[in-house]
């Protein structure tokens, strides 16, 4: 079984707390990437980047000394935004680190995939950013069916955690009837099931630090989440679909 999560936009340097296993798999790839960010002018990357000029400054002068190889930090750790902040890796054990190692995967538009001790170095750029290389459209197309080869070579289900924006590199690449259930952390409104972001990101990483302090195998081992804010609804869950629903 592999789970799948979202990259975080907030990144941090920390080389002592563990360190990196490997680097990442499709490094030759993000080299590229890294090369088309440098050939942009500042305006043009603002507008990719969707930001403040103050985010745009500071990242545009970072994406100029970026080095992919040296201060590298497990990307575990690297990505600290809320849904990584609830999962607390640097609180895990050892038989869940070494559950995440075999069953976690980190979609990201910069790297592709990565796998939780890959080291990496902060860095911006969504998978829905407009940026074209190499003859491709978007980094959808430049990425292409690498990320889920990668994910699963032989293929075994997949607990999807990501946001729509990176579970879409894998759900057109699925083999015949390999099951991929995407997990919906909502609120009841008005008797219909609604999504709240930040209370999703929170769920997502507490939902990871769960299945892996837990040894899950299968996707029965998911509705086994045990919170006292989220409650599994069977009623609105169906095959390829779990619903948590907020109980505060």
């Amino acid at each position: 079984m592999k789970i799948i999560i979202a990259p975080a936009k907030k990144m941090i340097v920390d080389t002592d707390t563990f360190a990196a296993d490997d680097r990442p798999q499709y490094l030759d790839r993000t080299q590229r990437i890294l090369q088309q960010l440098r050939q942009l002018s500042y305006a043009e990357a603002k507008a990719l980047w969707h930001c403040s000029d103050k985010l745009a400054q500071s990242n545009y002068d970072w994406l100029q000394k970026l080095d992919l190889t040296r201060q590298l930090t497990p990307a575990l750790l690297a990505f600290s935004g809320i849904q990584y902040q609830y999962m607390a890796p640097d609180l895990f054990t050892a038989p869940a680190l070494d559950y995440v190692r075999a069953n976690l995967r980190i979609l990201s538009g910069f790297y592709g995939i990565l796998r939780p001790f890959d080291g990496v170095v902060p860095y911006r750029l969504e998978m829905q950013s407009r940026l074209q290389l190499d003859g491709t459209r978007n980094l959808y197309d430049f990425w292409g069916p690498r990320l889920y080869q990668a994910l699963t070579p032989v293929p075994e289900p997949i607990i999807n955690l990501a946001s729509q924006e990176y579970a879409k590199t894998i759900i057109p690449y699925l083999a015949p009837s390999q099951p991929l259930v995407t997990v919906v952390f909502g609120s009841l409104v008005d008797g219909r099931v609604k999504t709240k972001a930040t209370l999703a990101k929170m769920a997502r990483g507490e939902m990871v630090r769960f299945l892996a302090e837990h040894q899950a195998q299968n996707i029965r081992d998911v509705t086994a989440f045990d919170h006292p804010d989220w409650i599994y609804s069977a009623e609105r869950s169906t095959s390829d679909k779990l619903v948590f629903i907020y109980q505060k």
